[in-house]
C-alpha cells in the first residue's frame, strides 16, 4: 500500500530510502564510495514505480 495517493513507496521503501540516504551522506563525507548505496535507492524508486503502474492499468482496465 502506497503511503500517500500521490507516492508509489509503501512505508518500508520510505524507511529503507531514507536510512540508505543517511548512509549515503556519511559515506560521502568520509569520502567512500556511494555508487552500490545510491543502486540500491534506485532499485527500490524502480519497483515501486513499476508496481504503481500495474495498479494504474488495473485501474484503467476495472473503468471500462
Amino acid at each position: 500500500m502506497a503511503a500517500t495517493p500521490h507516492d508509489p513507496h509503501n512505508l518500508r521503501e520510505l524507511a529503507a530510502t531514507v536510512v540508505l540516504g543517511v548512509r549515503i551522506d556519511r559515506r560521502r563525507a568520509r569520502g567512500k564510495s556511494t555508487k552500490a548505496l545510491e543502486n540500491r535507492v534506485d532499485r527500490i524508486r524502480e519497483e515501486a514505480q513499476q508496481r504503481e503502474d500495474q495498479r494504474g492499468k488495473g485501474r484503467k482496465q476495472q473503468g471500462k
